[in-house]
């Protein structure tokens, strides 16, 4: 059976490589050429080998280009950020030079453009004095005296970090006014109803007074650009300002420290009869002669007993606000004194209609009781840095 097998086989090749002549004429000569079966199916199997090779290389390489992977594409992408990033600080940092180099007595000019922006920022960031967290955003980064640099490369350092710094304080000042509305929400009230009444409060002088950029850059001695970014900072400061200046004037602090609340604004029982009824503050409690203090500043409008409440401390803050404090042990403030947010003006107790030792805090606005916890939660976000 296999002598049979291999006869077939045989027959096969002899048909697919029969013995082939090949005759060449050149120059009146004529050569022949035999290519055996032998030769021919080592031609064919090289043949086979560079196709398949061909096939295996174009494929792989086709594969490859069509599997990237994702992390490639982010790799990818971020490279090619960061070289956009470098590219555009080395073009700012080449049109300054050739902006130095094309300036008749440049170093002098370049340092005189440094000064009056100097001067222009030092309005901006005055206005951010005692203003939390501004101090640790706004602080210069100017490259010590000392430093191995040339007379200009420092000049252009504190240039990039005066652009720095404007940025930061437009920033700083955008996200503090937004920071500032949201807390006026928090405690329901319309932000730019404040913020009209108020606009343009801590600032004066050019940077609110400018109707345009060009104005403000005269006024300033300072490119047009530089100018823009002043003034957009200012307004923001403005309207941070505004808000700032309004909040500080509304019941936002805490009137007790230490102490946990114990009732809610809304209706309860009352604990003396069990009935519903109508509860118009919040409750702390506290050790007995636990120190009381003012929400926000404002005039002592009474002190007394009041029936049910005890001992009171009432203190008008002006704009419709007034904040009630009850059930004190003691008070040590008079009507007409003028407190300030955080003075100390009463002791809790548990005087009036009270089963312990407690503050019962209420916030009036125009004449109507709100719910003073919307104004701690309010004043507790303000804090926030």
């Amino acid at each position: 059976m296999n002598t049979g097998r291999v006869a077939r086989v045989r027959h096969l090749l002899d048909r697919l490589f029969p013995e082939r002549h090949i005759y060449l004429r050149a120059n009146g000569e004529t050569r022949g050429y035999i290519l055996t079966a032998r030769k021919q199916m080592l031609m064919a199997a090289g043949a086979f080998a560079l196709g398949g090779w061909l096939i295996l290389s174009t494929a792989s390489t086709a594969f490859a280009a069509f599997t990237m992977t994702s992390t490639d594409a982010a790799v990818s992408r971020t490279k090619a950020k960061y070289e956009r990033l470098m590219a555009d600080r080395q073009a700012r940092l080449d049109t300054a030079v050739v902006q130095l180099e094309t300036t008749a007595g440049s170093v002098d000019e370049l340092a005189r453009t440094v000064e009056r922006r100097h001067a222009a920022l030092g309005m901006v960031l005055e206005n951010f004095r005692n203003i939390p967290g501004a101090s640790r955003v706004l602080t210069p980064r100017i490259p010590p005296a000392n430093a191995h640099m040339a007379p200009v490369e420092r000049i252009l350092a504190v240039k990039l970090d005066q652009e720095r710094l404007i940025a930061r304080a437009q920033n700083f000042a955008r996200s503090r006014a937004e920071r500032l509305r949201l807390a006026f929400r928090l405690a329901g009230l319309n932000p730019s109803s404040y913020m009209n009444v108020n606009i343009g409060s801590g600032l004066g002088g050019p940077l609110v007074d400018a109707k345009d950029t060009k104005a403000l850059a005269a006024v300033l001695d300072v490119d047009e650009g530089f100018a823009a970014r002043i003034k957009n900072a200012a307004d923001n400061l403005s309207e941070m300002r505004a808000l700032a200046d309004a909040a500080d004037n509304l019941p936002f602090s805490r009137p007790a420290r230490a102490v946990r609340q114990t009732s809610g604004f809304g209706i309860r029982f009352d604990p003396f009869n069990g009935r519903p009824a109508v509860h118009a503050g919040l409750d702390f409690a506290g050790p007995f002669l636990t120190p009381i203090y003012a929400t926000a500043p404002g005039v002592v409008s009474f002190t007394g007993v009041r029936t049910g409440y005890g001992n009171v401390v009432e203190i008008d803050h002006g704009g419709g606000f007034k904040t009630r404090f009850a059930h004190l042990a003691s008070y040590s403030v008079k009507p007409g004194d003028r407190v300030a947010v955080g003075t100390r003006i009463a002791a809790m107790g548990s005087t009036g209609r009270s089963t312990g030792v407690h503050l019962h805090y209420e916030v009036w606005m125009n004449g109507r009781p709100q719910n003073p916890a919307r104004f701690v939660k309010a004043g507790d976000y303000v804090q926030q840095d």
